[in-house]
C-alpha cells in the first residue's frame, strides 16, 4: 500500500513537471498579440492603403477602421473557441474537433514547416533590412544578423515562458513610445487640415465599394497575427476569462493606434507631398513626420521604433508558433519526444529547436518576398475555417461550457467569413501560382497524418 502511494505521488509529481506554467495574464496576452501585429507594417502599409483609397484621406482612415473591425469580429470568434477549449495548439485543436483530425493536422503541418518558421524568417530578414537604411549592410550580413536574432530569441523562450513574456512586454512598451510620440507630435503640432472626403474620386457606388474593399484588404495585412494568442492558451491564467479580454483589448488598441498614426501623418504632411512620396515609392511617411519635428534624429527614432516593433513580433511568434509541435505530438501525430516539456523550464524545447532550424534554413534559401507570399494563402484558408468552426461546434458540442460567446452571433461570423474570403480570392487572382503552391504543404500533411495514424494502437484511436 505504501509503495502504491509513493508511486502515485511520484506519478503526480512527474505529471506536474510536464505541465505548462500559467504565467500569462491579460496584460501579457495583450502584449503578445500587439507585439506580433504592430511590426514594421505600421510605417509603410498606410501608403498602400492611401494609394488604394484613391489618395483620399477619409477613405483611407475608413479602410483602417473597417479592417480593425473585421479583425475584431474574427478575434471575437477565436475568443469563444479559446475560452471553450483552452488548449495549446489553437487552430489545430479547433479544426480537429469541428471537421476532422486530418483537417487540423493539415493546418499544423503547414504551420510547423512553412507558416511559423516562414513568418519568423521573413521578419528576421526584414529587421536588419530596416537597419540597412542608415547603416550599410551586405546581403550576407543581413542574413547573418537574421540567424543570430532567431537563435537569441529561441534561447530566451527556451528557458521559460516567463522570460519570453517579460521580453515581449518590454519590447512592446518600448516600441510604442516612439509611435505614440509621432501620434502626439502630428495631431497636436501639425498644421494641415486634412480633407476627409470618403469618395475622393467621385466614383459610383459600386466602384467606390470596390475601391474601399481593395484598401481594406491592404489594411488587414497590418493586423496579421491576431490568431496567435490561442496557441498558448494552456499558459494563460484563467483562460476562460483572460483570453477573450486579451484578444479584444489587443485588437481594439491596435486599431486605435493604426487610425491615429495615419491621421497624425495627414495632420503634418500636405496632400500633394503624400501623393508625390507614394508615387516615388517613398512609403515610410512616418519618417517624414518625425523629420519635420526632430530633424535627422527623427529618422533614427523611426528606425529604432521599427527595429523594436519587428523584434517584439519575432519574439511573440517564436513563443506562440512553437506550441503547435507540442499539441500535435501530444495527440501522437508527431514524434513522441516533441510531446515532452523541458523538466526545468516547462517549455516545448524540442519544438522550439526544430522551429529554429527550419527558420534558419529558410533565411538561407529564400528572400523576403518569397517567404511572405508562401505563407499567406494557406494561412488565410485555415483562419476562415476556424471562424466557421464556431457555428459547427455549437451544433456538435451544444452542452460544452462556453464562458464567452461571440457578440452579435451569427451576423458576426458571417461578416468575418465574407471579409476574409475576399482576401483569399484577392490573393488567388493576384498570384495564383504561389497560392496553389502554398496548398501543397497542407496536402502533403494529410499523407503524413495517415502515416502516423497507422502507428497508433487500435485501442487508442
Amino acid at each position: 500500500m505504501q509503495n502504491h502511494l509513493l508511486n502515485k505521488t511520484a506519478n503526480e509529481q512527474s505529471n506536474n513537471e510536464s505541465r505548462f506554467q500559467r504565467e500569462i495574464g491579460v496584460f501579457g496576452g495583450t502584449n503578445i498579440l500587439m507585439g506580433i501585429m504592430i511590426g514594421s507594417g505600421i510605417f509603410y502599409i498606410g501608403s498602400y492603403v492611401m494609394q488604394r483609397s484613391g489618395m483620399g484621406m477619409g477613405a483611407a482612415l475608413l479602410a483602417w477602421l473597417i479592417g480593425g473591425i473585421v479583425t475584431l469580429l474574427g478575434a471575437l470568434c477565436f475568443a469563444e473557441l479559446g475560452a471553450m477549449i483552452p488548449k495549446a495548439g489553437g487552430i489545430y485543436v479547433y479544426l480537429s474537433k469541428a471537421y476532422s483530425p486530418v483537417v487540423g493536422y493539415m493546418f499544423s503541418f503547414q504551420s510547423m514547416l512553412i507558416g511559423g518558421p516562414g513568418s519568423i524568417a521573413a521578419l528576421a530578414i526584414a529587421l536588419p533590412s530596416a537597419l540597412a537604411s542608415v547603416v550599410s549592410l551586405s546581403g550576407t550580413t543581413i542574413k547573418l544578423i537574421a540567424i543570430i536574432v532567431i537563435i537569441l530569441f529561441t534561447f530566451i523562450n527556451y528557458i521559460g515562458v516567463k522570460s519570453g513574456k517579460v521580453v515581449q512586454n518590454l519590447f512592446n512598451v518600448a516600441k510604442l513610445l516612439p509611435i505614440i510620440l509621432i501620434i502626439l507630435l502630428g495631431i497636436l503640432g501639425g498644421s494641415e487640415l486634412p480633407k476627409l472626403a470618403l469618395n475622393p474620386t467621385n466614383a459610383g457606388m459600386l466602384d467606390w465599394v470596390k475601391m474601399l474593399s481593395f484598401a481594406v484588404i491592404a489594411s488587414l495585412w497590418a493586423y496579421e497575427g491576431w490568431t496567435n494568442l490561442n496557441t498558448v492558451a494552456e499558459e494563460i491564467k484563467q483562460p476562460q476569462v483572460n483570453l477573450p479580454k486579451a484578444l479584444i483589448f489587443s485588437v481594439g488598441l491596435t486599431m486605435v493606434i493604426y487610425v491615429l498614426f495615419n491621421y497624425a501623418i495627414y495632420r503634418v504632411l500636405p496632400a500633394n507631398q503624400i501623393t508625390e512620396s507614394i508615387e516615388n515609392n517613398h512609403l515610410y511617411l512616418g519618417t517624414d513626420v518625425a523629420n519635420v519635428f526632430l530633424g535627422n534624429a527623427g529618422t533614427i527614432l523611426v528606425v529604432i521604433a521599427m527595429i523594436l516593433a519587428m523584434t517584439g513580433s519575432i519574439n511573440g511568434m517564436i513563443l506562440s508558433f512553437s506550441r503547435t509541435y507540442y499539441a500535435v505530438a501530444r495527440d501522437k501525430f508527431f514524434f513522441k519526444s516533441f510531446a515532452n516539456l523541458h523538466p526545468r523550464f516547462h517549455t516545448p524545447h524540442y519544438g522550439l529547436l526544430l522551429q529554429m532550424v527550419i527558420s534558419i534554413l529558410l533565411v538561407l534559401t529564400r528572400n523576403l518576398d518569397q517567404l511572405t507570399s508562401l505563407v499567406v494563402f494557406a494561412g488565410a484558408i485555415f483562419n476562415v475555417l476556424s471562424i466557421i468552426a464556431v457555428p459547427i461546434l455549437r451544433k456538435k458540442m451544444p452542452n460544452e461550457k462556453r464562458p464567452y460567446k461571440v457578440w452579435g452571433y451569427p451576423i458576426t461570423v458571417i461578416i468575418a467569413v465574407v471579409a476574409f474570403a475576399v482576401i483569399l480570392l484577392n490573393n488567388l487572382f493576384d498570384d495564383p501560382v504561389t497560392s496553389i503552391l502554398g496548398l501543397l504543404i497542407p496536402l502533403i500533411g494529410a499523407g503524413v497524418y495517415l502515416m502516423f495514424k497507422r502507428t497508433i494502437p487500435r485501442e487508442e484511436k
